[in-house]
């Protein structure tokens, strides 16, 4: 088995988060899927972007649910990260999902809903999906549990991951009953067991945020599905080195 590489909103140790240069350069880079967060604007439009407020990453202050579409695409993205990327842009869920439709990257979308649990945010999203024929190599994963009850619902066949950054004993079972078919979990909380269990119940486990060479290989030894990392194009180099050095 070959670990799946994400890039975590983008190559986002080399590029400004979220913003079609990182995800250009993920591309790049040879990772295997693109991992982005999701929002709600005003006017009902998801768009790309980790945080509630658009403070940390754009020249403006504010909720995300506060601005329409139109005001935030005058947003400067960019220029937090470098003067090199002055002028980058909010990201719309539409304008990545026609850029990536032509591309064989998987789709991993966070639903930023387990501060603000934005209305009717999974349809959206899943209507949007749908509508491109995406929903084959998409996941739709969230921290909040009442949201991986609402995906069950809506396609059984969809990718549906809970995400978890805290030490559980029975989050196989439990993600499980809320309908997921895969774990999302903190990297300090991987271990073998944990894979284990996941796939003896045909489920799905993958690792955030894995950028060191050491939390790499670990990963790739244990059979992790898949990982999320800042570093694409070191990820790619040391899973294709492991797979090289196990097949001698």
């Amino acid at each position: 088995m070959s670990t799946n590489i994400f890039a975590h909103r983008g190559a986002s140790k080399y590029a400004p988060e979220n913003t079609m240069a990182a995800f250009n350069l993920a591309y790049q880079q040879g990772a295997g899927g693109i991992e982005t967060d999701v929002h709600l604007t005003k006017d009902h439009i998801p768009v790309l972007m980790h945080d509630e407020n658009v403070k940390r990453t754009t020249n403006s202050t504010g909720y995300i649910n506060d601005y329409t579409f139109d005001q935030l695409k005058q947003l400067d993205a960019g220029s937090w990260f470098s003067p090199e990327f002055a002028g980058a842009r909010i990201v719309s869920l539409e304008e990545l999902i026609k850029w990536i439709h032509d591309k064989p990257l998987y789709l991993n979308i966070e639903l930023k809903n387990n501060k603000i649990d934005y209305n009717h945010l999974e349809h959206i999203v899943y209507d949007r999906l749908s509508y491109y024929h995406l929903l084959h190599r998409t996941i739709l994963s969230t921290f909040n549990p009442t949201s991986v009850k609402r995906l069950k619902h809506l396609n059984r066949n969809v990718g549906v991951a809970l995400l978890t950054s805290r030490r559980h004993k029975n989050i196989v079972p439990a993600a499980k009953d809320l309908g997921a078919n895969a774990i999302h979990i903190q990297y300090r909380h991987l271990n073998q067991l944990l894979v284990d269990k996941c796939h003896q119940e045909n489920m799905t486990v993958r690792a955030y945020t894995v950028n060191k060479p050491r939390q790499l290989l670990h990963c790739f030894s244990i059979e992790c599905d898949g990982i999320f990392t800042d570093t694409p194009k070191t990820a790619v180099k040391y899973r294709d080195h492991f797979n090289h050095q196990s097949m001698k």
